[in-house]
């Protein structure tokens, strides 16, 4: 009997050191110890590749290095021929104000279309200032005007760059119901919902887009309020050989100056 228990206590005691070692060989091990810069560069690599992932599969990742190009890179006589066209373009146009032959003509209506059809790096710092106060900041975007002594002084000085006449109703009308939209929170928002309209001209008895075709054609009490209300319209690109890229004046065989009642025709084309 009493080997018997000697037996047993010594298999007992064998299984206790056996699942002692079992559970130490369980374990875990700590972790490695890994610097904290290492870990965000990691992170900003992962985003990266991420990011570089996204832009592939929507296809807007270019390389421009490879599409950039030996003409691309202005060299230093570009600057100069640059500076000298903006100096040469404030000379032109201090030499058109002055100019007895340069008088505005009789005004035939109350309200005159301006579009900007050129104009780049070659104009002046006075040309721009003048062009953004009528809010012409970009080609092809044309603007209502109220037809003024003042304000044809200010297209004398930008002549270059713009074109201008009479438009009928039927081009209020066309320009306005295709081209016309509003600014809410810095963003364009086309005049779709007559509600927008009544929010912002209700006060002055305007609700539609009729009203404002109707205020805007005949130069109302209100359409200072109305140009206020509208962005700049953004016109089309017109196809080749409608404008010639001539400076000159309309009148000459150009592009440029004042088209009068044939502004409508090219409108028209642009709308």
């Amino acid at each position: 009997m009493a080997e018997e228990e000697a037996k047993s206590v010594e298999i007992m005691a064998e299984g206790e050191a056996k699942s002692v070692e079992i559970v130490a060989a369980e374990e875990p091990k700590g972790l490695d110890y890994i610097p904290e810069v290492i870990l965000k560069k990691r992170k900003k690599r992962d985003e990266l590749a991420f990011i570089r992932k996204q832009q592939l599969e929507l296809g807007k990742y270019i390389k421009k290095k490879q599409q950039k190009k030996v003409a691309d890179i202005k060299r230093p006589e570009d600057f100069v021929l640059e500076y000298r066209n903006k100096e040469l373009d404030l000379i032109r146009m201090k030499q058109r104000v002055k100019r007895p032959k340069a008088t505005p003509p009789p005004i035939q209506s109350n309200l005159v279309f301006i579009i900007r059809i050129q104009g780049g790096n070659d104009m002046c710092s006075k040309t721009k200032k003048v062009l953004n106060s009528l809010r012409l900041r970009s080609t092809f975007t044309g603007v209502f005007a109220k037809a003024n002594a003042g304000l044809f002084q200010k297209l004398l000085k930008v002549q270059p760059y713009v074109t201008y006449g009479y438009p009928n109703e039927k081009s209020v009308k066309d320009l306005i119901f295709k081209k016309g939209y509003t600014i809410i929170e810095e963003k364009p928002v086309p005049l779709t919902d007559n509600n927008i309209i009544e929010q912002a001209l209700g006060e002055h008895e305007i609700y539609c887009l009729e009203d404002i075709v109707n205020e805007i054609a005949r130069v109302g009490d209100h359409f200072t309020d109305v140009m206020k209300f509208l962005g700049p319209l953004k016109l089309n690109k017109p196809e080749a050989g409608v404008l010639h890229g001539k400076k000159n004046v309309f009148s000459d065989g150009g592009d440029t100056g004042d088209r009068q009642d044939k502004i409508n025709d090219l409108i028209n084309k642009m709308n």
